[in-house]
């Protein structure tokens, strides 16, 4: 066991006691329709007005030199600290973790990347975030840390005049969503949830095909976050102090978006359709308890802990065009890969895992087609740019492509292709899966984060 464990471990025990205050007080009040958790009167469900312009469609302002700070330096912080050194045109100027080691093993890969500039480093405890936002050579505050701090940190850099981002999910209380839409309309600052799983090669390809009409009209929608995590959740390390724990919490789809991003892309969510309402269902849970009993000593401490999120959950999302979304999460059962990734329409149908396509009227009739014969028309213009360069990067290249378009997006000016009503749309099936499965898969109705702006189309990626 690593020096480094001690620290972590007292600010996630701290951090853990108060996001089971969090997810257990607010949700019994979401559920039962009471005051929300910052104690306005609001109803979650319907939103709140706002004095402040939306923020979708607003394009970011241009940038010469994207400066980014990143709280969280990780495993996840320091992949993504690997992809951004690859990209023209950045600059990291702040780095932050409560364990200093991380940091400067964070420091050390800069060097190695041929950046010979010193980064700031904020190392003081659990919420030394708080300096590194008032810092006014910061662009973008970058967050990979803990999903119970990601809500924090981003109000933070918002509210400090910084845009923000963070990995997923963005938040997991309807509440917390709302704040992120709130304060980003206020400080006209975008807040992105960085959903690297849209970048994908296939995902990508599909969107044009979408695009296109090669699909016809869409009626239907596959995705999934099915990943056997079973080791790395009783890992004494990285996302094994933590991870755990909400499965301890909450009977709900725990993860959502690496499947859902690219789904609602597909389907124009929040760009003339939105996500209307869902229910869900869950298996009983067995897996965590019996990797515990095949794995775990006697004398672990782990025997105290009570799983109660179902091993599977499903989930079946209704648009407001009355198009369906089946969205599925599994991490505790012996299983291969699969975000699913499928869509349908009039005229064909895609499913990925493996990948395979039907396009009626090509091909032999009932059988399946190769992707492949797609991808020479098809071929996102990410993609063709960036090459065997994208290729080179984590989870596929999409971890690289994600990394180039947002600096692109800051630089060029452009409008972010997902936005803080993307972030609380695709964050909130998590909230709304507890409550549907708790009420005996009831349906739940989604908010409408957008506050009326969804029937909008615009432009997708």
């Amino acid at each position: 066991m690593s020096s480094e464990h001690p620290s972590r471990r007292d600010l996630l025990k701290g951090a853990a006691l108060a996001s089971a205050g969090l997810v257990l007080g607010s949700h019994a009040a979401l559920a039962q329709g009471g005051d929300a958790a910052d104690g306005a009167s609001t109803d979650p469900i319907t939103g709140r007005p706002s004095a402040a312009a939306t923020m979708a469609g607003v394009p970011f302002e241009k940038h010469g030199t994207v400066r980014i700070a990143i709280v969280g330096t990780g495993l996840r912080g320091r992949s993504v600290l690997h992809e951004l050194l690859g990209v023209p045109n950045v600059r990291i100027t702040a780095l932050c973790d409560t364990v200093p080691e991380k940091v400067e093993m964070a420091v050390q890969q800069m060097r190695k990347a041929g950046h010979d500039y010193e980064p700031a480093r904020f190392t003081s405890g659990p919420n030394a975030y708080e300096q590194l936002v008032r810092r006014d050579d910061i662009d973008i505050v970058y967050t990979a840390t803990p999903w119970e701090w990601h809500v924090p940190v981003c109000l933070s850099a918002l509210n400090a005049g910084k845009h923000a981002a963070t990995e997923v999910p963005a938040a997991y209380t309807l509440e917390d969503c709302w704040k992120l839409v709130d304060a980003s309309e206020r400080t006209r600052r975008h807040c992105l949830m960085m959903e690297n799983c849209n970048y994908g090669y296939n995902e990508l390809l599909v969107l044009q095909m979408v695009k296109a009409g090669a699909f016809g009209d869409l009626k239907h929608a596959g995705a999934a976050y099915n990943h056997d995590l079973r080791e790395i959740l009783f890992e004494n390390k990285d996302e094994g102090l933590w991870r755990r724990r909400h499965h301890t919490l909450r009977n709900a789809n725990l993860y959502t978006t690496h499947g859902l991003g690219p789904v609602a892309f597909l389907l124009g969510i929040n760009r003339g359709d939105r996500f209307d309402y869902m229910v869900s269902m869950a298996t009983p849970e067995m897996g965590l308890t019996k990797w515990r009993k095949d794995h775990e000593p006697a004398d672990s401490p782990k025997w105290k802990e009570r799983y109660v999120t179902g091993d599977l959950n499903i989930s079946l999302i209704k648009t407001a065009k009355g198009r369906t979304i089946r969205l599925e999460h599994d991490v505790s059962s012996p299983r291969p890969y699969s975000r699913i990734n499928s869509v349908q329409g009039t005229n064909g149908i895609f499913e990925d895992y493996p990948a395979r396509i039907y396009i009626e009227g090509e091909g032999d009739a009932h059988r399946w087609a190769s992707i492949d014969a797609y991808k020479a028309k098809y071929e996102h213009p990410l993609w063709r740019e960036l090459g065997e360069k994208a290729r080179s990067g984590g989870h596929g290249g999409m971890d690289y492509v994600m990394a180039y378009r947002l600096v692109q997006c800051l630089r060029e000016g452009l409008v972010p292709d997902f936005d803080v009503y993307d972030a609380a749309a695709w964050s909130a099936p998590g909230p709304l899966s507890e409550m549907s499965v708790a009420k005996g898969s009831a349906p739940m109705k989604f908010p409408d984060f957008t506050r009326g702006k969804w029937s909008e189309a615009r432009a997708s990626l």
